[in-house]
């Protein structure tokens, strides 16, 4: 018996650490490939006997290092406007999702009114909508249906304080860019935190409200404090398709505010790929999600022992 133990014990690890590899073994070839030059990389013989070059990302980031590698004639790769985009939307579009996500599961939740349930499961079914589905119409209207005329007194406005030609339209901005992550991650946000605030007594929030509390005070500090966990995962979703999402922001963003996955994809041609800039720059793109994750997934773990109790 105890044999059989030890058989099936060795099994499972044996999946674990497979699995475990093959969850980190692209990254550590992707690091390992972003240190080597191309020569290095195309041919494969080098394996790791290398000479290990920082040339890479000094290509990467050349738009914002304090010196002029010796390697460039040219600075093609501006990572850190991208960078700062790709910030930017990322950041402001899981803040509103969060925000408008939070208020709509409540209002699911705890108030009672027509369709209530069809609401909530719509919702959901929004979410399951590929986004290459929603690509050309999206593209249409940003361009089309929801611009100012560059002869009205609004649109002439906008031109005159921030240049530009022709109408001002949502495409090629970070508003356009922000507002189709929200609509496309609300859904899902809407959902998940459903079944935090299901879990929330009702008699905490009659107590506040016996002591004078109005409803965004009810809302804001006791139910939202009560539900991190909720908003730390949801916020891990929706940041990091904000952050890696690339064929809508290809669609509706312009050279000003292109964001980092599209900034990749411009370093391969039909004639020549960069393979050691594209993977100094995928490095430098998978840290900041690493970081939101671990500082998000501490409010989780937060959430998760703040009721328990010593023994």
């Amino acid at each position: 018996m105890a044999q059989s133990t030890t058989k099936n014990n060795s099994a499972f690890f044996a999946v674990i650490a497979l699995m475990v590899f093959m969850a980190i073994g692209p990254v550590l070839l992707m690091l390992v490939n972003s240190f080597k030059l191309d020569v290095d990389i195309i041919s494969g013989t080098s394996g790791l006997l290398f000479l290990p070059t920082i040339q890479n990302y000094e290509t990467a980031l050349c738009d914002v290092l304090w010196y002029e590698p010796e390697h460039l004639d040219f600075c093609s790769v501006k990572f850190g406007g991208a960078f700062v985009n790709s910030l930017i939307i990322a950041l402001v579009s899981t803040t509103l999702t969060l925000v408008i996500g939070s208020m709509a599961a409540y209002a699911l939740v705890r108030f009672r009114f027509m369709g209530r349930d069809t609401v909530s499961m719509t919702t959901l079914m929004v979410r399951m909508v590929p986004p290459a589905v929603l690509l050309v119409p999206v593209f249409g209207l940003w361009n089309n249906e929801f611009c100012l005329d560059k002869e009205g007194f609004l649109g002439g406005m906008i031109r005159e304080a921030f240049g530009g030609r022709g109408d001002v339209c949502l495409a090629g901005t970070h508003s356009g860019i922000i507002l189709i992550y929200v609509a496309m991650n609300l859904p899902f946000v809407i959902w998940i935190l459903q079944s935090f605030i299901v879990q929330v007594p009702r008699s905490l929030e009659e107590a506040a409200r016996v002591d004078g509390a109005g409803p965004f005070g009810v809302f804001f500090r006791i139910v939202l404090p009560l539900i991190k966990p909720g908003l730390a995962a949801a916020a891990i979703f929706t940041f990091r398709i904000a952050w890696n999402e690339y064929l809508l922001a290809s669609a509706l963003s312009d050279r000003n505010t292109k964001t980092v996955p599209i900034l990749i994809v411009n370093n391969m041609s039909e004639f020549n790929v960069e393979w050691g800039v594209i993977m100094a720059t995928g490095m430098l793109l998978a840290i900041p999600p690493i970081i939101f994750t671990l500082f998000a997934s501490r409010q989780i773990i937060t959430g998760m022992t703040a009721g328990a109790v010593k023994g």
